[in-house]
């Protein structure tokens, strides 16, 4: 079978159980936005200053598929797609942020203002990451708005995993930390 099925070359692309949607569809937007996710996520990954942190980022990769895969299944399809086996975003996943979060904190890493991304590859990867992963968190709670999100856990995982990594990225700066200024005074 080839990658090229040509069955979106009108606009159109499919949702699991087979419905087509517009590529726009602010269902297809969530999704995309969370594999633009992914992919930076993939990234930060490839620049991750220590095996155990490309390990935790390969983790989180692995949570956005799941994520994505529910995303990707239209409301009415959830019960089915439950029934099928496929997993769904769970308090448990929030919760593994939860433990990041505690870690680096515990960690006492400095920060004075707002952060400039760019210290180094690790913390400017993470950063981008960051970013994605807010464009991803406005495009779920678009969904939700729009009265298409079953899954309130989705949202709360987004907003915890930019809180994770904007605090991973302010670590790989610390540990390592170029000759780049990190921060900035707030306005």
């Amino acid at each position: 079978m080839s990658i090229s099925t040509k069955t979106g070359d009108g606009g159109h692309t499919g949702l699991m159980y087979n419905r087509r949607v517009s590529k726009c569809h602010p269902r297809v937007e969530a999704y995309g936005a969370v594999d633009e996710l992914n992919a930076a996520l993939g990234l930060a990954r490839a620049s991750a200053p220590t095996p155990a942190e490309n390990a935790r980022l390969e983790g989180i990769q692995k949570d956005l598929v799941v994520l994505m895969g529910e995303l990707a299944t239209e409301t009415e399809d959830l019960p089915r797609y439950v029934k099928d086996g496929h997993p769904v975003v769970a308090a448990s996943l929030t919760a593994r942020l939860d433990l990041i979060v505690s870690e680096i904190e515990a960690q006492k890493i400095s920060f004075k203002g707002w952060a400039t991304p760019g210290a180094n590859t690790a913390s400017a990867a993470l950063d981008m990451a960051r970013t994605a992963c807010r464009r991803a968190e406005r495009r779920v709670c678009a969904l939700h708005e729009a009265g298409r999100l079953q899954n309130m856990e989705i949202i709360v995982y987004l907003n915890r995993l930019a809180d994770a990594l904007w605090l991973m990225a302010r670590r790989a700066e610390q540990i390592n930390p170029g000759s780049h200024n990190r921060s900035i005074a707030s306005p």
